[in-house]
């Protein structure tokens, strides 16, 4: 019956290539969607693929797990001539390293809208084809943090000792969840070694790609995969990001006064009874004060 079910599972991938022999193999996943608040954890995961000698592995059939109307297909013109039709894409890759001691397997993914118990039961049976050590799982949140601060990252394992060891700080998150939490979930289940990093961006410039907060999940990733990317883009857009977001900030007197609220909090990790004004409406504002910006 499990043999069955895992030759089920496997016919939703359509492999490239014969599962190549991989060295104490790490498998890092990320997914745009809603667990991918500005961009920060698919474009943690895209600077690693560009740094490493990659092959493509696997790709997913699209059909059984999304919705089209929800994730809808794009076209694209191919030499100006031809129209040609990209699917939401769900990509395994084999990352190597020159000098490295591990190699990694990378999941390039769009959250799926159907059948998530499905999905991540086939990662879990992808990763232990390929005897995985370690799943890595990307994600990033939008939450009341300032831009000028370090960017906390928050960390779920299945194992207390790995939180400790990683020195991260420990999630106490309850409510909805994404395809990273389900995937997390399900290693626990299968026995499988399994990480969640979490990247936390301030909500009032949520809609900003965010390249800070992409930097501090690939140095924290480098600390557990012992697998370095090359970072020096991140650095320099970061530098970019900050010095675009302080002017901004700075030159409306109400988004500089929440920004400084929340640096006190953060800075105090304590409660706060201060009401913060009108936060959602802010975020909008700051949007559109960015955009006139750029368009000036």
């Amino acid at each position: 019956m499990g043999r069955i079910v895992y030759i089920e599972l496997m016919d939703h991938l359509r492999w490239e290539m014969n599962p190549p022999k991989l060295r104490d193999p790490m498998m890092v996943c990320a997914f745009r969607g809603w667990n991918d608040a500005a961009s920060a954890a698919s474009s943690a995961l895209e600077t690693l693929a560009d740094s490493l000698e990659v092959d493509v592995l696997a790709e997913l059939d699209p059909e059984d797990f999304y919705d089209f109307q929800a994730n809808r297909p794009t076209v694209r013109l191919e030499e100006g001539a031809h129209r040609r039709i990209e699917w939401p894409a769900n990509t395994f890759i084999a990352a190597r390293a020159q000098g490295a001691e591990r190699d990694l397997i990378l999941l390039d993914g769009t959250e799926p809208n159907l059948k998530w118990r499905t999905y991540s039961e086939m990662v879990v049976q992808v990763a232990e084809q390929l005897d995985v050590r370690l799943v890595v799982v990307l994600g990033s949140l939008i939450a009341e943090v300032a831009h000028t601060l370090p960017v906390p990252i928050t960390g779920v394992s299945t194992d207390e000792q790995t939180v400790r060891s990683l020195e991260l700080e420990r999630s106490d998150y309850e409510g909805p969840t994404g395809i990273v939490g389900v995937i997390h979930d399900r290693c626990r289940a299968a026995g499988l070694p399994s990480v969640s990093l979490w990247a936390a961006v301030p909500h009032y410039v949520a809609a900003v790609p965010n390249p800070k907060a992409a930097l501090a999940l690939s140095e924290k990733l480098e600390s557990i995969t012992r697998v370095a990317a090359d970072i020096s883009g991140l650095e320099d857009e970061t530098i970019s990001y900050e010095d675009q977001i302080g002017r901004a900030v700075a030159a409306d007197p109400e988004v500089e006064e929440l920004v400084e609220r929340i640096e006190n909090e953060q800075r105090s990790r304590r409660g706060s009874d201060v009401d913060v004004p009108s936060g959602d409406a802010l975020a909008i504002e700051f949007q559109r004060f960015l955009k006139q910006r750029d368009s000036e």
